[in-house]
């Protein structure tokens, strides 16, 4: 398996500003991403950004960057530049980590490039876990995704699905039931190059304008997304203050960070 790791990270954020570079103890966040990032199987690691500051604090740490345009409107966009600023191949594969998942497991990393690699079929990966909770399946902020037989994606969405036409209050999938599990979409997701370099040129869909979700692109245009199955929820990214500090408990207590796998 070859693959690369990319890591869009850029300063402007609204509720925890320059995010990317916040300390977690002792290390700006975008390298603590990285160093998780480079206990997988990748060829290499590396930090796409905009910003000439996280270039310095990644180079002061040993963390390979590419400076990228300030103007993309997504981080696709921002990895398309990078596969062409790092001249990587059409067939070649990379795996986007956002550079706010300091916890992100390297197993899930290595699983999702894997996935792709034995899907030609289709032309991304990503991943997903059961929902245990339904305060979860019913929150917005939690992306849900219903997949076919062979573990393909049908659809993604901020509503509950699937939904129960029957549902009475508690929640179908406990104690052994065969109905399909609700599952979460944990972001992360790996790319052929050649894919990633068309992705930005097509149209938006009026779904992923509708839902605010840029995987529904690729489902609108016919493009298929396998999904890989992992028990165990992800650790939670850095949105907010509070998501920034219960990191740092975390890896105060634990440096080498949960595993997701």
């Amino acid at each position: 398996m070859s693959f690369t790791v990319l890591i869009p990270a850029r300063l402007a954020s609204t509720r925890l500003p320059n995010k990317p570079l916040a300390d977690i103890n002792g290390l700006p966040m975008v390298v603590r991403v990285a160093r998780r990032a480079l206990q997988s199987a990748a060829l290499r690691t590396v930090v796409a950004t905009d910003s000439a500051d996280i270039i310095e604090q990644c180079a002061a740490f040993g963390v390979q960057a590419v400076l990228t345009r300030a103007d993309h409107p997504s981080g696709s966009d921002r990895l398309a530049e990078a596969c062409s600023v790092l001249r990587l191949a059409d067939e070649d594969i990379v795996v986007n980590v956002q550079g706010d998942e300091p916890l992100i497991d390297p197993a899930l990393i290595n699983a999702v490039a894997r996935l792709l690699e034995a899907r030609p079929d289709c032309a991304m990966s990503t991943a997903a876990h059961p929902i245990d909770q339904m305060a979860d399946l019913l929150n917005p902020n939690v992306v849900k995704v219903v997949l076919d037989a062979r573990q393909t994606a049908l659809y993604f969405s901020r509503a509950p699905i699937p939904a129960a036409r029957d549902f009475s209050g508690k929640a179908w999938w406990e104690a052994g039931s065969p109905l399909p599990r609700p599952l979460r979409h944990v972001g992360l997701y790996a790319y052929r190059v050649g894919f990633l370099r068309r992705f930005p040129l097509l149209p938006q869909a009026p779904l992923e304008q509708l839902e605010s979700l840029e995987q529904l692109r690729a489902l609108w245009h016919g493009l298929r997304i396998a999904v890989h199955l992992t028990e165990d929820a992800p650790g939670a990214g850095v949105d907010t203050p509070d998501d920034l500090e219960r990191v740092r408990q975390l890896l105060a207590d634990d440096p080498h960070g949960p595993a997701a796998v």
